[in-house]
């Protein structure tokens, strides 16, 4: 089978596309075609050596799979040969998926919402799981309560704040302005390009000066020092980013505040509650580009330019029909060089 290959840390050229042994599925496994995956932060943060202990060399590396079993180890019983899954591979435990096959634990699989194509699949299940982490499990993020959500046309921003709204809660979010009719698409209900106004002022005064009740850090830098300034009381603070130094949050303990810092697990019970919310009209993931898997070190240099201009995610086509019939769903494929 084909798959891009990563041999050294560094630059986006360091992945070297070859044939490698397709896999086989052992007991409780399932072997998936992979028709699409997708780029996230994570992919160049592990390209790059930031968890090079944790990353055997050379490998395969990946975090998102929309496909078909292909055949099912012995024991495996919720899945048959011919069903769409989708799933997060296992992090920093084996084979990614920037290839044409991928096995992985029938507990951690789940079936594809049919409202979704493989490439809009793949750009949802790693950046769900982590706002469905956020949000529900760590947040508990309750009806009628308000959140700000960091970076609402990122990734994991823009997953948020439907999950945020299914969930009941009065959403603001921080874009550039070039995003804010986008933000407001996605169902916020305020936003405020931080680069005209500080999030803080801002958050002040459209809560009577009372604050939000839950922030979701998306994006690092002082977000963590600063939240403080704009929670109310018994606020909670989430953050899904490596934190590169301490920061100093004295001015939460005066408002009872707790911060949780957020790995995103792997389990089919995320994936099915992702499902329901998408057939119910309530989420859906945007795809802001689509690459072929040969050009998956120009995604990752795209993704880790900055302002690059990008909304969502970035979708990688495995199984190339995909590639050919993106452009009639999404914009055109933009320009990188590494």
């Amino acid at each position: 089978m084909k798959a891009l290959v990563l041999n050294s840390f560094g630059g986006p050229q360091a992945f070297e596309l070859r044939d490698v042994p397709k896999p086989v599925a052992q007991a409780g496994q399932v072997l998936v075609r992979v028709h699409a995956t997708s780029i996230n932060p994570l992919d160049f943060q592990v390209r790059r050596g930031d968890y090079a202990d944790l990353v055997p060399l050379p490998g395969i590396t990946g975090h998102d799979v929309s496909g078909v079993v292909e055949a099912v180890g012995p024991g495996v019983t919720s899945f048959a040969p011919g069903d769409e899954v989708w799933y997060t591979p296992q992090i920093f435990d084996g084979p990614g998926s920037y290839a044409e096959y991928h096995v992985a634990a029938e507990g951690i699989v789940g079936k594809k919402p049919a409202a979704l194509s493989h490439l809009e699949a793949a750009s949802l299940t790693l950046v769900g799981g982590t706002a469905w982490e956020a949000l529900v499990v760590r947040a508990a993020l309750r009806v009628g309560e308000r959140i700000l959500v960091h970076g609402g046309a990122g990734g994991v921003g823009h997953v948020a704040i439907q999950l945020a709204k299914a969930m009941g809660a009065r959403v603001f979010t921080t874009v550039r302005e070039a995003n804010v009719e986008f933000a407001r698409g996605m169902g916020a209900d305020v936003v405020i390009d931080y680069e005209k106004e500080d999030y803080v002022d801002a958050i002040l005064r459209e809560t009577n000066g009372q604050g939000v009740d839950v922030i979701l850090d998306t994006i690092g830098g002082d977000t963590l020092s600063r939240s403080p300034d704009a929670l109310a009381q018994l606020g909670r603070v989430v953050s899904i980013v490596d934190i590169a130094q301490p920061q100093n949050v004295i001015q939460a303990w005066s408002k009872n505040a707790s911060y949780h810092f957020v790995f995103t697990r792997q389990n089919r019970g995320k994936l099915d509650e992702l499902r329901a919310l998408v057939e119910r009209g309530q989420l859906r993931p945007h795809v802001g580009a689509v690459y072929s898997l040969a050009d998956v070190p120009r995604a990752h240099a795209l993704l880790q330019s900055p302002n690059n201009g990008l909304r969502g995610k970035i979708a990688i086509a495995i199984e190339p029909s995909l590639l050919s019939s993106a452009h009639s769903t999404v914009q055109a494929t933009p320009e990188a060089t590494p």
